[in-house]
């Protein structure tokens, strides 16, 4: 069965070998982009275009054509290969479009090597663009995928190159449209003929002294033409002939696999998830990279059931409308008889995209099931059993656990919101009150409803609630930080003007991490703002003059989290300005800012503000849907990351880690 992609979908390739086919209104030039893991490549070298066809397992035409094939040995991709990005472009020239929306869409059909249909992908809703990423192959825990990409850029190719990484982007754009104005694209060797061909001299991957035998990769036909991987002493089967295109006017719906595709003699069904299946140097890193991996598949898979589900409401608008177009036919059984089949196709579209979903959704399940027992403590939630043989560790961390994120699709998969290490940003917990929903949680979850105690009922939470569960936030996230770092290596200050933040402080003071009370009123904050713009200015100029050695003795060499609660209270115009200054350079070297803060409060100080809000990341003390993934842009509901109600564990952690933590000189700061 063939599965129809959408933009944004991705499926599992079953398959070794595979032919990226692609049929056009008029001639495009193919290239393909061999990338690392995040896509991008080493150099010019690592583009396969028709100036340079042929490159270990992938071999591209030689020119522009209506209809192009792409051949891809996955088995004979280098190693360090973990992304194949096709792309398509308009040759230009007189007579030809500039842009895709020009024309009819083009589309991809993924086949295995004797032409057996994978999958297929329409690339529609293109407009000026004149360069397109359609589809790339990824490697995803040892095995392929494809994923219906669709990203056009209307600078043509120099800009799509550009965007990937690649120097020189302009003058190797104008290599591959020369390249390929040089060539006529070779026209498909029918079955049976590339045995019958009288190569000069052994093929690119092949053994000399047996042609057409591939070493490894595939084999490069000297003369032109696709890849032939048949061996020469078994049977060939025939190549079924091309479906007919579909006419411009009616796109095709996109229909959406049940499940996937195995191949003969291939296990059934996909692989069992094992924790820390991603690529690192240790396993933090590799639990790091698979955790940022599922978020990834997450928003895609939730993305393409989205797009798949607009398409079917926007299909079914437009079917009803035709219906009632005629006010002749808008009565009788044949005009009932149309809408309900309508609606039908618009159900059973929606129930397959659903199914598709659901099947995405049970493995990312499947994989958080095994991912969240071996998190180390910086990674995991409060309520896991790691943290009951905590010891502190010796070594920085590479990224800690701020919370969870999840989808309304998925509101039982909670995927790890982890920052890495050291912090870029400050943070802001927001203890304003909001427009927080009522939060859904899994009933079996002990993270949820019960660790919130009573301020998350079937009402929004008061503004007394909220201000407790932010500064409850902001101790819960300090507790993190001195925990995931080695002995002496992180501490923590606190501004309290009002002196309102004692109950909550308590685990921190009791514990010794925060030695002293916090210093109260606006004479407090001054000193402590003071001491710490002092510091980064000595930390800036001696990184800057390479004179680290030339410090002052008393200078704390931890790294410094500045907790300021109930923000502006007891803050003057110099004391804004320094805390401004420190948001902006004091990450740079080490000295990191919390922002316990309603911001409505602050109006009064008008735009001033605003470059401080911007320069950090907003939490909330309570579930809240405000933070948006790089790839699609999807809303996630953001849960705080609080420890149980009534559990010690942070008090526990803080007491080791202040039994850890060497003698430090009061006068040190």
């Amino acid at each position: 069965m063939t599965a129809e992609l959408v933009r944004g979908q991705n499926h599992p390739l079953d398959g070794t070998r595979v032919e990226i086919r692609i049929a056009a209104a008029g001639p495009v030039l193919v290239a393909v982009v061999l990338g690392d893991e995040q896509g991008r490549p080493p150099g010019a070298e690592a583009v396969v275009h028709p100036g340079a066809p042929h490159r270990p397992g992938v071999e591209v035409p030689s020119g522009a054509a209506a209809g192009q094939r792409v051949a891809v040995a996955l088995d004979a991709l280098p190693a360090e290969v973990h992304r194949v990005s096709v792309l398509l472009a308009l040759p230009g020239g007189p007579g030809a479009p500039r842009s895709f929306g020009a024309a009819a869409a083009p589309s991809i059909a993924v086949t295995r090597v004797d032409g057996t249909p994978l999958v297929a992908y329409p690339v529609t809703g293109l407009g000026a663009e004149s360069a397109l990423v359609a589809v790339e192959l990824y490697r995803r825990r040892g095995a392929w995928r494809i994923r219906a990409v669709g990203q056009g850029y209307a600078g043509g190719l120099a800009e799509l190159l550009h965007d990937l990484g690649l120097r020189r982007a302009a003058e190797l754009a104008a290599e591959i449209e020369e390249a390929a104005g040089h060539h006529r694209a070779p026209t498909a060797a029918a079955p049976g003929a590339a045995a019958e061909r009288r190569p000069e001299r052994p093929a690119a991957g092949t053994t000399a002294g047996t042609p057409g035998t591939p070493a490894s990769g595939p084999a490069a036909p000297p003369s032109g033409g696709r890849v032939d991987y048949r061996h020469p002493g078994r049977p060939t089967v025939p190549e079924p002939a091309p479906a007919a295109p579909s006419t411009p006017s009616t796109p095709p719906a996109p229909s959406v696999p049940t499940g996937p595709a195995t191949a003969p003699g291939d296990p059934a069904g996909p692989t069992a998830p094992v924790a820390g299946d991603a690529n690192g140097w240790s396993m933090e890193e590799r639990l790091y990279n698979q955790v940022r991996g599922m978020f990834e598949d997450l928003a895609r898979s939730v993305a393409a059931y989205r797009s798949a589900a607009g398409f079917a409401a926007s299909r079914l608008e437009r079917e009803l409308d035709a219906a009632l177009a005629d006010p002749g036919a808008r009565l009788g059984d044949a005009a009932e008889a149309a809408r309900a089949a309508a609606r039908d196709r618009h159900t059973d579209l929606v129930d397959r995209a659903r199914a598709v979903l659901d099947r995405d959704l049970a493995q990312l399940t499947a994989e958080s099931e095994v991912v969240e027992p071996a998190l180390p403590p910086a990674l995991a939630r409060w309520d896991h059993p790691v943290w009951h043989g905590y010891e502190v560790p010796r070594q920085h961390p590479m990224a800690v656990r701020l919370g969870d994120l999840h989808l309304p699709e998925a509101p039982g998969l909670r995927i790890p919101l982890l920052v890495r290490l050291p912090l870029e940003r400050g943070l802001w917990i927001d203890s304003g009150p909001g427009p927080y929903p009522r939060a859904e949680h899994d009933p079996e979850r002990e993270y949820g409803r019960r660790e919130l105690g009573s301020a998350l009922t079937d009402a929004a939470p008061d503004e007394a609630a909220l201000a407790r569960l932010a500064l409850e936030t902001a101790v819960a996230v300090a507790a993190r930080l001195l925990a995931a770092h080695p002995p002496g290596a992180f501490a923590v200050q606190v501004l309290d003007p009002a002196g309102a933040a004692g109950p909550a402080l308590a685990p921190l003071r009791e514990s010794g991490v925060l030695p002293a009370s916090p210093p109260a009123g606006a004479r407090g904050v001054a000193a402590v703002l003071e001491a710490l713009t002092r510091r980064v200015d000595l930390l800036q100029m001696a990184v800057r003059h390479r004179a680290t050695e030339a410090l002052p003795p008393e200078l704390d060499p931890a790294e410094q989290l500045l907790i300021v609660h109930d923000f502006p209270h007891g803050f003057d115009d110099r004391a804004l300005n320094q805390l401004r200054y420190l948001a902006d350079e004091g990450p740079a070297v080490g000295v990191h800012l919390m922002l316990v803060a309603d911001r409505d409060r602050a109006r009064e100080y008008g735009p001033v503000l605003d470059p401080l809000w911007r320069a950090l990341l907003r939490i909330t003390p309570v579930p809240d849907a405000h933070l948006a993934d790089p790839w699609v842009g999807h809303a996630w509901t953001y849960e705080p990351p609080l420890a149980p109600r009534r559990s010690e564990v942070i008090r526990r952690v803080l007491d080791r880690v202040a039994d850890a933590r060497p003698a430090v000189d009061p006068e040190r700061g």
